[in-house]
């Protein structure tokens, strides 16, 4: 074979070879980005179902759980309040972060049993169930994350509150025990 019908093999040659490297970083890439993202989010601008990105705690008022025994304060909790369609059914969901001292307090718009589901909710929860005399009729302690089976009241609730799993073990709140809130202007 000849020189030159030996040179012109070699820009085939280094094509293919490009080709075959532009597949394999193509493979590599797409199982990196399914690794990180595994929801297969796409765009530039965070959203809230973007798994990397953190919704901001916002402070909206005060909730203080009361001892049925004694009426002594047993902990207090900074909360955000879900009052309407939208932020009752967002709820937690996609936050990877709940501050220690703080919760979410759902006013539901009657007194019947609730049902709430971890689906897409990151924080491992306690949730408590309170009936209008604003009595905790139900605990759901330690939530298992992302699971779409109901977390139920056992009685009929109109609110709920979610806070850290164990926080209820920690401060020792059980059901029969009170809730009172102060909701900023």
């Amino acid at each position: 074979m000849s020189a030159t019908r030996k040179n012109r093999h070699i820009p085939r040659i280094v094509l293919l070879s490009l080709i075959i490297l532009v597949l394999i970083v193509s493979i590599i890439l797409f199982y990196v980005t399914q690794r990180s993202n595994p929801q297969g989010v796409t765009g530039t601008t965070p959203s809230p179902e973007d798994p990397m990105t953190d919704i901001p705690f916002r402070k909206q008022g005060e909730l203080f759980f009361i001892s049925q025994q004694n009426r002594d304060t047993l902990a207090m909790i900074d909360i955000e309040v879900a009052d309407n369609d939208q932020l009752r059914a967002r709820g937690l969901m996609y936050r990877r972060t709940l501050p220690e001292n703080g919760g979410m307090l759902f006013i539901q718009d009657m007194e019947e049993i609730q049902s709430f589901w971890m689906k897409n909710t990151y924080i491992p929860l306690d949730i408590l169930f309170v009936n209008t005399a604003k009595k905790i009729v139900t605990i759901q302690a330690n939530t298992t994350p992302l699971k779409e089976w109901n977390y139920a009241s056992t009685e009929p609730a109109l609110y709920v509150v979610e806070v850290n799993a164990g926080f209820t073990t920690r401060h020792a709140i059980r059901s029969g025990d009170g809730i009172e809130f102060v909701i900023a202007k």
